[in-house]
């Protein structure tokens, strides 16, 4: 509470710096209340609210180097621990890297028995730099960090004898094999094999003693000793993977010569640099410090992986050297929706090497690459061409996912049933249950619907004509899955027949839908909104049927563990329905969306005892890049399209840089209702207004009237 109160402080005095409104700490406390959550979770079960790390870090670098509190644990990193067990290189929030812990020690310990305590009162975290102090120990550890490279500082008490602690038979990966060895006088490297081997290089400002092996049972440590010396100890460490080798030279690259206040400062000036890209007005201390935290997340993934010398390791586990630089793949599933347009808008040479690298996977796998569900690198690269990006091979990446509308055995599953039935079909369970294996048969056909929609896109821009006219018959298919009885998604059978004792509320992980319930999937037509609604008998049935969206009880009996945080039966705390806030727009009542849109900002964001929880996993930056764009007024409605459907922002003025020039989007008036949208005095008709407009560098003018509801039902979450 201390902390937040004093970033809200910061914050409040007009900084200096962006930075001061920036809280790591954003997304990293439990969601305990079951009124927030939905339901009274289980003992001893955590729900998945942000998942997120505090640690040091530059966008879209290769190391992240955070505290673990808990490895397995997501992110590492749980607000409520008292103790930590290391300091890691790799994160993303995903319970996977959190590559090579070192942790500071002195005096006893075991290697079962090294962790240390310590208390929020005595540690803090800023973009680019992380510091606390070791009770145990009585070691003040600073962390900050380049592109490549980690730098520790550890201040220990005089007279203590300076250690280290290598875990490297840990991370949140299975540990295949690791190597540790001195490579000098004041130095040593090794490796950690997890699915992928990482490689590093470090060296110390003291000279090393010794290098020793600690065991207890099947648990085995590394020690490493230090000379005597009442100077801190500062350990410089490099990352790469493909060698130790290439570790040294990224550290010597980055970080020779340089001292740890030279380089915290400038990991603070590369964030002030980005976050300075959307600068706003207005609005209260805590709506800032959660736009200026939820921007700061949205860049932290994807994750560079090749080396200064533009080596990396490629798809086949060769080493190679391109003229791009080479990124994890993103989290398609989830940021496809906002989160990379974000990068896009803001990042473009990023997001160009980060497609470059897709196509790369895809031309040795012969299909283009996806992320746990769907096929949505298809909306991420063509909305990026049809924004303007096009610093990569757009024909090869077009023929890779076309191969994957129309080849089965890559990245579509049951492609070929999609494209003879229009559906993907469910098989029949007589009692099916959350955690039920099927094939998410109704999510994979809306989303491939969309998907093809996406294909078709670049089809039309390359010329395509044939398989344009081919993918743009597929759109409909979505159509398929609607079961007029319900006025909802529905699975069905092979025979055609929907799935029988069916309930709409009840959520699956992949029986018919894909962590979500039929509510939480139904109304998922982003490139054909119209058609969807032309499916109820008129206007006004559909938007009944969004009150009831919004408006029935959740039952809290119904547990999944990543479906929490409602307002009805949405589902904010997970993505499958972000868009559904925004139905209302096509109904002609935009001004029922706002007051959702309100309501999940005020209220989803910040929440918990610390003020610290999210309402649900921030998934490498969705969570995040949903309140960035909400905020700001300008929301990716269909991610494949290059325009944004506009909303009343938080903010009185925000001024977006993209490329060489300055949007500025102003809001006229309080309220709800959306009076008039003009652009550069120009009046826009409709809502939408295009990407090649914005960055020409006008004004986006929303003029907000206040509009008498007292008829009218407006959806609220408030407690």
């Amino acid at each position: 509470m201390v902390l937040s109160l004093l970033i809200f402080i910061s914050c409040t005095k007009s900084p200096k710096q962006l930075t001061d409104c920036v809280n790591p700490f954003l997304g990293t406390a439990p969601l305990a209340d079951s009124v927030d959550v939905g339901y009274k979770p289980p003992r001893d079960w955590r729900v998945w609210a942000g998942l997120t790390y505090p640690g040091a870090a530059l966008p879209n670098a290769m190391v992240q180097l955070s505290p673990i509190t808990e490895f397995g644990s997501g992110a590492g990193y749980e607000y409520e621990d008292t103790v930590i067990y290391a300091f890691t290189h790799t994160n993303k929030g995903h319970w996977n890297l959190c590559h090579i812990p070192i942790l500071p020690v002195t005096g006893d310990f075991t290697a079962t028995n090294f962790g240390s305590g310590f208390s929020h009162d005595n540690e803090e975290a800023h973009p680019g730099y992380y510091r606390v102090f070791l009770k145990r120990y009585q070691v003040n550890a600073e962390l900050t960090s380049t592109t490549h490279c980690g730098y520790h500082k550890y201040t220990y008490a005089k007279g203590g004898a300076k250690k280290l602690v290598l875990n490297l038979a840990r991370s949140n990966e299975h540990i295949r094999d690791w190597q540790l060895e001195q490579a000098g006088t004041n130095a040593f490297k090794g490796f950690q094999q997890t699915g992928d081997k990482v490689c590093f290089y470090a060296e110390t400002n003291l000279a090393i003693t010794t290098i020793e092996t600690l065991k207890e049972g099947e648990k085995e440590i590394s020690v490493v000793s230090f000379e005597d010396s009442d100077e801190p100890l500062e350990l410089k460490i490099g990352l790469s993977f493909v060698s130790s080798e290439n570790a040294k030279m990224n550290l010597d690259a980055e970080l020779a010569g340089k001292s740890f206040d030279e380089v915290r400062q400038a990991a603070s000036e590369t964030w002030e640099q980005l976050l300075s890209k959307v600068r706003v007005t207005g609005g209260t201390e805590r709506e800032k410090m959660l736009f200026y935290s939820s921007l700061y997340r949205s860049f932290l993934w994807p994750a560079l992986r090749s080396d200064v010398n533009g080596e990396f390791t490629d798809e086949n586990h060769e080493v190679v050297k391109k003229d791009f630089r080479y990124y994890t793949l993103p989290s398609i599933w989830d940021t496809y929706r906002n989160k990379l347009v974000l990068l896009s808008m803001l990042e473009p040479d990023v997001t160009n090497d980060v497609i470059q690298s897709m196509i790369d996977r895809g031309e040795k796998s012969g299909f283009m690459p996806t992320f746990f569900h769907g096929d949505h690198a298809a909306a991420f690269i063509a909305g990026s061409y049809l924004r303007g990006l096009r610093g990569y091979d757009v024909k090869s990446a077009y023929n890779l996912l076309l191969r994957n509308a129309t080849v089965e055995g890559g990245t579509r599953p049951y492609i070929t049933e999609y494209m003879e039935k229009g559906y993907i079909s469910t098989p029949k369970v007589e009692k099916p249950h959350v955690e039920t294996k099927a094939k998410a048969g109704v999510t994979k056909t809306l989303e491939y619907a969309y998907d093809d929609y996406a294909v078709a896109l670049l089809a039309k821009e390359l010329g395509d004509t044939v398989n344009y006219r081919m993918l743009m018959k597929c759109t409909s298919n979505y159509k398929n899955m609607f079961d007029p009885s319900t006025g909802l998604m529905r699975g069905k059978l092979e025979n055609g027949d929907f799935v029988s004792n069916f309930n709409p509320q009840y959520p699956y992980y992949e029986y018919m839908y894909r962590e979500a319930n039929a509510w939480q999937s139904s109304f998922f037509a982003p490139h054909d909104t119209p058609g969807l609604i032309a499916l109820y008998s008129s206007k006004a049935a559909f938007e009944n049927k969004l009150d009831s969206l919004f408006s029935i009880p959740w039952n809290d009996n119904y547990i999944a563990r990543n479906v929490s945080s409602f307002i009805g039966q949405y589902c904010h705390g997970n993505q499958p329905d972000h868009s559904f806030p925004f139905l209302y727009y096509f109904v002609d009542k935009q001004e029922k969306s706002q007051a959702i849109l309100d309501s999940i900002m005020s209220h989803f964001y910040g929440m918990g005892e610390h003020g610290l929880a999210l309402c649900g996993m921030d998934d490498a930056g969705e969570m995040s890049s949903w309140y960035v764009l909400s905020a700001i007024g300008i929301y990716s409605y269909s991610p494949a399209d290059p325009d944004y459907l506009v909303a009343v922002p938080l903010f009185d003025k925000t001024e977006l840089t993209l490329g060489e020039n300055v949007c500025t989007i102003a809001k006229e008036g309080t309220g709800l209702k959306i009076s008039r949208i003009t652009y550069d005095d120009k009046e826009i008709k409709g809502y939408f207004i295009s990407y090649n407009e914005l960055k020409k560098g006008g004004t986006l003018k929303i003029s907000v009237n206040k509009t008498d509801h007292s008829n009218q039902k407006i959806l609220t979450n408030d407690k």
